[in-house]
């Protein structure tokens, strides 16, 4: 068999992380994330982290859906600096090292992966292309559309906090993977359709995982919240205008992990709802598939009616004659002249309706019209040739020389919307 499972199935475009491994780095990505998008039916495709990777995505073509997830803190170069507002929100220099040190880990500023992951999502943004951001990939996201970021939630957002309430741990480095903090769900949301049989009716939260100290600061104007932290963080987010997974459309950042929200030393998510993003996600990047492959699959030939047919015949009997014309004359004819000609007739005496391949072919005809006012020329410059093809054509009925007129009229037009069509496929 010719073809294989990566052609068949969508594929969705996962950048890697990167890490030192024995004094190498080494690009990887959670096999939770890869093990969810093949369950529920597309093929995860790793883009690596190397340098100028950005540059080449169209090489990764065709993309169907991009999930960005996890890794270190986004280069604050690429979101809004906004000054301080009177509340003491702007972090000093001191801060700013202290945050460094604490979080050493996550400041480690990866240039390359903030560009390749940012070509990516814009891509997406301009085509429509399923994406869903996981963790970074949500910040990612909001900043892609003009939104900003807390460049550490607990010294920028504790500071904004009415008396009274108290900060959330956003990341707890001595329970890593089993912190937990309350989420409140907003209604009528795909967040809350997903984990609607978890939530109380009163409290419509879900206790979520965080592993992070950056996060939303100005949500970009273009999604809506599906979720909050009790300090008012915004943890989850969609675009309703292109959310509709059975069409095709997701749009959608998720701060926290579904993926590793499971019960310890097990696979059994901690709620029912957890893999449903994915789930939805993979569903809107297999329609997003079809649909990209509807737009160019090849036609299916027309079925021409009796009516139709004759006169079809009429015309490829007329062009036969045309090309007696030529033929009789070849002597003053270039090979390439005679060649476009013979593919012309092949053309109209085998086929009924237009194919790719026979575009191409239209196309050569069209070149043959367009040589008509030279083959006149040729013509009166030879008059035993002139007064051969005057007694054909004396020789032919009204209703011929009609149909042959209308026939190079026909293949003028068609050639034209071929060749328009040629040239806007080109541009786009």
């Amino acid at each position: 068999m010719s073809s294989d499972l990566s052609v068949i199935l969508p594929r969705v475009l996962i950048v890697s992380r990167r890490t030192v491994r024995k004094n190498k780095f080494v690009d990887f990505v959670g096999e939770y994330h890869l093990d969810l998008i093949v369950s529920y039916g597309a093929v995860p495709v790793i883009v690596p982290r190397v340098s100028g990777v950005h540059t080449l995505l169209n090489s990764f073509e065709p993309i169907h859906g991009v999930l960005l997830c996890e890794g270190e803190d986004i280069d604050p170069c690429w979101y809004e600096q906004e000054h301080d507002d009177g509340t003491g929100t702007l972090l000093s220099q001191e801060e700013l090292e202290e945050i460094r040190r604490v979080h050493a880990s996550d400041t480690a500023i990866d240039k390359e992966k903030d560009s390749i992951e940012l070509s990516l999502a814009k891509l997406c943004l301009e085509r429509n292309i399923p994406f869903m951001g996981i963790c970074r990939g949500s910040q990612l996201l909001n900043v892609s559309c003009g939104g900003t970021l807390y460049q550490d939630i607990a010294r920028e957002l504790s500071k904004k906090l009415p008396r009274g309430h108290s900060p959330v741990m956003h990341i707890n480095y001595d329970y890593y993977d089993g912190h937990r903090h309350a989420l409140k769900v907003v209604e009528n949301t795909p967040l809350h359709g997903w984990f609607k049989d978890s939530l109380e009716e009163r409290e419509m939260e879900i206790w979520v995982n965080s592993y992070h100290h950056q996060g939303v600061k100005r949500l970009a104007q273009r999604f809506v919240p599906m979720a909050f932290a009790n300090d008012g963080l915004v943890e989850g987010f969609y675009d309703p205008d292109a959310y509709n997974p059975e069409e095709g459309k997701f749009i959608m950042g998720l701060q926290f992990h579904p993926e590793r929200m499971r019960k310890p030393d097990s696979d059994e998510f901690d709620y029912p709802g957890c893999p449903f993003a994915y789930k939805e996600f993979v569903k809107a990047v297999i329609a997003y598939q079809k649909k990209l492959n509807s737009l160019t699959s090849v036609p299916k030939p027309l079925k021409l009616n009796k009516e139709m047919e004759n006169k079809r015949k009429i015309i490829v009997r007329s062009f036969s004659l045309a090309k007696s014309l030529y033929t009789m004359g070849r002597g003053n004819c270039s090979s390439k002249e005679s060649e476009l000609v013979e593919v012309g007739a092949e053309f109209l005496e085998s086929n009924t309706a237009l194919s790719l391949q026979q575009e191409n072919r239209l196309k050569q005809m069209g070149a043959t019209v367009r040589n008509g006012g030279s083959y006149v020329e040729r013509v009166k410059m030879n008059e035993g040739r002139e007064k051969m093809a005057r007694e054909v054509m004396g020789k032919m009925s009204v209703e011929q020389l009609s149909e042959l007129l209308s026939f190079y009229h026909t293949m003028e037009q068609i050639c034209s919307q071929v060749l328009d069509k040629m040239l806007h496929d080109l541009v786009n």
